[in-house]
């Protein structure tokens, strides 16, 4: 439990699981669930650990009390990768064994989409983000994240000095997140001049063809195979001339090593965690907008509670929008006065809200 935070919200729960019969490992963090049963992502990944987990599960309970949501913060990360072909076996298993935890509802996260989230709902009848044809909004399928971090980006440029039209436009991590912000954003006139993987970076200053590029991910498994742009390192999508960053894949990505490489005026979270906290201290000194990921990728959670509560796709985009627009100008507005970190005011607004609740429950 080396590292893990202990305090008056949580941890709730944290439970290890193993299956000698599959060989599945698995880890469930239940941080808090004052404001109703927790809802978190099933994240698949060798190398995830206890202290990961506890951390994205304490950013659901923040990031389910700003945006509103009557549900609590929790996640699961199973040991494995997610290519293996024993896939489908784990997250069976994985369901089974989670079968009478019912104060955490899974959701599609790094590594499962929405087939898994279907296996789990098979074992359960207990998941969100579904496939359609089981009534589900596919998260993933309709960008639901990427919408979200759009309409933040739309807000947040004003505070950051920027015209969200022609705003050049870097994208860390072309995954499912990505690739949705890269659209929408394109779609709000933004020119997406860099977008990266674990292969590297595609960088073209004139702005790359998001259609194009998407396809090139799709059929080819990396960015670095879009024709038109130049070739780069993964981690030289930090230094790019942008108006705008988004890390947009996984924890600590910008870190004290890096943080003086970053150009941009408004760095939007799209990842959870995507920055330690030195890494932010150090931007907000230099003047730089970061917008944090509670805030910012609130989208894919906020329509898995839609989707939970019986409400269509219009209804869950239109919920997505305004709580998002709205929660980024609090935070903002506030910042701007009180000259605080963007992330220290909406977690105290958070902490607030999930405080109130234990205090009635």
């Amino acid at each position: 439990m080396t590292g893990i935070v202990f305090d008056e919200l949580g941890p709730s729960k944290i439970i290890h699981i193993y299956s000698p019969k599959t060989g599945l490992k698995a880890i469930v963090v239940v941080d808090n669930t004052a404001l109703g049963p927790s809802i978190g992502g099933v994240r698949v990944s060798p190398t995830i650990s206890t202290l990961e987990v506890a951390r994205l599960a304490r950013t659901m309970t923040m990031k389910n009390s700003i945006a509103g949501l009557p549900h609590g913060g929790g996640k699961a990360g199973i040991i494995a990768d997610h290519r293996d072909p024993k896939k489908e076996l784990y997250f069976r298993e994985f369901a089974k064994q989670i079968k009478n935890l019912l104060d955490f509802i899974p959701g599609p996260d790094m590594g499962s989409n929405e087939e898994a989230m279907g296996w789990i709902y098979e074992e359960t009848k207990r998941a969100v983000g579904l496939p359609e044809k089981m009534g589900g909004l596919p998260l993933d399928k309709l960008g639901a994240t990427g919408f979200g971090v759009a309409e933040c980006a739309e807000v947040s440029c004003p505070f950051a000095g920027i015209t969200l039209k022609g705003a050049r436009t870097a994208i860390q991590g072309f995954g499912s997140v990505g690739r949705a912000a890269a659209r929408f954003l394109s779609e709000k006139g933004a020119i997406i001049v860099a977008a990266s993987d674990t292969k590297g970076t595609i960088h073209n200053p004139n702005g790359l063809d998001v259609k194009a590029l998407i396809e090139t991910k799709d059929a080819t498994g990396s960015v670095i195979n879009h024709k038109k742009g130049n070739v780069k390192k993964p981690e030289d999508i930090f230094s790019m001339d942008c108006e705008i960053l988004i890390p947009a894949a996984t924890p600590d990505v910008i870190h004290k090593d890096n943080v003086h490489d970053i150009k941009a005026k408004l760095v939007l979270e799209a990842a959870n965690i995507p920055a330690t906290k030195e890494a932010e201290d150090i931007l907000h000194k230099k003047g730089v907008i970061v917008v944090p990921d509670f805030i910012v990728n609130a989208g894919g959670v906020i329509m898995a509670a839609m989707e939970y509560a019986g409400k269509i796709e219009k209804e869950a985009f239109e919920a997505i929008s305004a709580r998002i627009k709205t929660n980024t100008r609090l935070i903002l507005e506030q910042s701007k006065t009180e000259g605080a970190l963007p992330r220290h005011i909406a977690e105290e607004i958070a902490r607030e809200r999930v405080l109130k609740a234990m205090g009635n429950s």
